[in-house]
């Protein structure tokens, strides 16, 4: 749920320098969770998925600009999602959110519009964890039967299911309309005359009503009976970014409440904590520590809603911002997940590199988002702010976590990878895809619409450009275009478009199947940026290899030269692999039309590589 604004310009010269790292093996801690195959996330914006309707009015309504369903989710629809090298789907936007539209009918009370983001809501502004948007079903009163018959969909297809939570904050109007029974409403209990108390689910600004804060026209200046300027909330409480102002700024989170985990206003802890030496403990020792101690009431509630869920048979969670919740929480939710799934996929939204380890090994996280690290370095490389050299000491600092920290280079709060605000074009974002699905042992996320190409142009209303909207009801059109009004064929790709989803296509299916991307890493590219003739500033190479499968990645992240040179590989390699003196046959496994001679000459290796603009290799001795 950041909010980021990145003004960026494209540099054509990728400038010159040479970086040191050493060997680096990928594989050097292993927990639970760890496999022997890559995992690939397809996430999906679940409303926007199945719209067929190209309409795309700023600020529309869903009859004018429609909107995806469950249903749309077809057989067919989820074979090709698999088919295109995925495991695990990811429906963003699952839970019932805030949104402007009239449920009344079916016992939903309506949203205030001055406090909800955009026409469509957000999804991080849960409105009842105990049912699904009502927007996303054909028949609303039956949404939560829709969306089981999803799940169940998706597993015959060979697919795992993955939803939000989003345990920092709320909807500014929660209502557990579907509360189980013995389950008591989010703040129900809380003492109102305190600004904190453990056991209660929210903070407080006693004394003092909420104000509505100075934001620009609610839908856009559209008549609606709710929006007068006021929204009743006596007490106020904390927004959801943190903001103690009973009038929240309109850049702060001002349509969620934050939850009370039991840190104290000073930011002191008031929960037990867990003992030296539980980052080395497992989940079960985790879930067993646990066991009769007194933990905050907002503790129990989320436990309560995540297996929920997994009853229902939902393979896994993301968790929004999750570095915002301490990780005592997380070790006591993710422990109690795992022992009722110890497949759970569990993968959270964290920022701050130092806290890695701690979400990790002490909040029991599967997976962290690489965001600051490999995706920033990744767009710097394609915008010309830097040398790809630089990957090679990001993975050597991660090395004991690699294999946990979860590759992306499109997701619903990012700029779209081929938008001119990021990459420019698709084909310019074909390098960062090889060498994000390939350089460590971490799943991959692919973004729906990535794989075609889509940039995110539209103007959505409350959402921006360069960013497929959150907020808003909308098509995506190169999305649309694969989706060929249902039948999920590509029919109205251009051939570029086809093209690229071949290549994705490719690379995510190698990805699956390969022993060596489970493997061990070494860099090629500090020996041959400082001896080897023709290395361009936009080359980046490395190898991957396993006991049975050992690959070279060349990649070209330069959108205008093409590269010629003679690639080293070093003597100690060629050790590793037992290469005696000779020649051997090296075919890109990406397309398997460029086969190369490997040429081992007293133990040192070199290979003769000519490389295209944005071209990639993958090749396999």
């Amino acid at each position: 749920m950041k909010k980021t604004t990145i003004v960026v310009s494209i540099s054509v010269v990728l400038l010159a320098a040479a970086c040191k790292t050493k060997d680096l093996k990928m594989n050097a801690e292993q927990n639970e969770k760890a496999s022997n195959k890559k995992e690939v996330v397809y996430q999906v914006f679940t409303r926007l998925f199945g719209n067929k309707n190209t309409t795309n009015k700023p600020w529309g309504t869903i009859e004018e600009n429609g909107v995806g369903k469950f249903n749309d989710f077809t057989e067919t629809a989820l074979q090709e999602i698999k088919d295109l090298g995925v495991t695990y789907v990811w429906y963003t936007g699952v839970p019932h959110h805030a949104v402007i539209r009239d449920y009344s009918a079916i016992g939903i009370s309506n949203d205030d519009p001055e406090v909800v983001k955009g026409r469509a809501g957000s999804p991080y502004a849960v409105k009842d964890y105990y049912n699904v948007n009502p927007d996303l079903a054909v028949n609303p009163a039956n949404r939560l039967q829709e969306f089981e018959a999803l799940i169940a969909r998706t597993h015959k297809a060979g697919l795992k299911v993955i939803i939000d939570i989003v345990p920092n904050h709320i909807a500014r109007k929660y209502e557990g309309k579907s509360n189980p029974d013995g389950v008591r409403d989010f703040g129900a209990d809380d003492d109102t005359t305190v600004e904190y108390k453990r056991d209660n689910n929210f903070y407080y600004i006693p004394n003092t009503r909420f104000e509505i804060p100075d934001t620009d026209k609610p839908l856009n200046g559209e008549k609606n009976p709710l929006i007068d300027g006021k929204f009743e909330e006596s007490p106020a409480k904390w927004t959801g970014n943190g903001s103690r102002l009973a009038k929240p700024d309109k850049n702060d989170w001002y349509e969620t409440i934050k939850v009370n985990y039991g840190i104290r206003p000073d930011g002191s802890k008031d929960f037990p904590e867990l003992p030296d030496g539980f980052d080395n403990k497992s989940y079960q020792e985790h879930f067993d520590f646990w066991k009769g101690k007194d933990v905050p009431d907002s503790w129990d509630k989320f436990k309560d809603i995540a297996l929920y869920w997994t009853a229902k048979g939902v393979d896994g969670f993301r968790f929004d911002m999750a570095e915002m919740v301490p990780y005592e929480f997380w070790s006591y939710m993710n422990s109690a997940i795992k022992v009722n799934n110890p497949d759970a996929f569990l993968l959270a939204e964290v920022y701050n590199p130092k806290e890695y380890r701690n979400y990790i090994h002490l909040g029991k996280m599967d997976y962290l988002y690489d965001k600051v690290e490999t995706y920033d370095k990744l767009k710097d490389i394609i915008q010309g702010k830097s040398l790809p050299d630089g990957l090679s000491d990001i993975q050597n600092g991660m090395a004991d976590i690699e294999h946990h920290m979860l590759h992306f280079l499109d997701n619903h709060d990012e700029q779209r990878l081929a938008s001119p605000e990021f990459a420019g074009t698709p084909q310019k974002g074909k390098p960062l895809m090889v060498v994000s699905t390939t350089i460590s042992t971490s799943p991959t996320m692919v973004y729906f619409g990535q794989e075609v190409g889509e940039a995110g142009n539209e103007n959505a209303g409350f959402g921006t450009h360069s960013r497929t909207s959150i907020f808003d009801y909308i098509g995506v059109p190169s999305h649309q275009r694969w989706m060929n009004d249902g039948k999920f064929d590509g029919g109205q790709l251009s051939q570029d478009e086809k093209e690229l989803r071949d290549f994705y296509k490719k690379l995510l299916n190698f990805s699956l199947n390969s022993s060596a991307l489970m493997g061990e890493y070494q860099e090629l590219q500090t020996l041959n940026r400082q001896t080897t003739q023709g290395y361009d500033p936009g080359i980046y190479a490395f190898i991957r290899w396993s006991d049975t499968q050992k690959l070279i990645v060349v990649t070209n992240f330069s959108w205008i030269t093409t590269s010629n040179f003679e690639l080293k590989i070093p003597s100690n390699i060629i050790q590793k692999w037992n290469l005696k003196d000779g020649n051997y046959t090296v075919t890109d496994q990406l397309y398997h039309k460029n086969s190369i001679q490997l040429q081992v000459l007293n133990g040192e290796g070199k290979a003769q590589i000519t490389i295209a603009p944005s071209e990639s290799f993958i090749f396999q001795l």
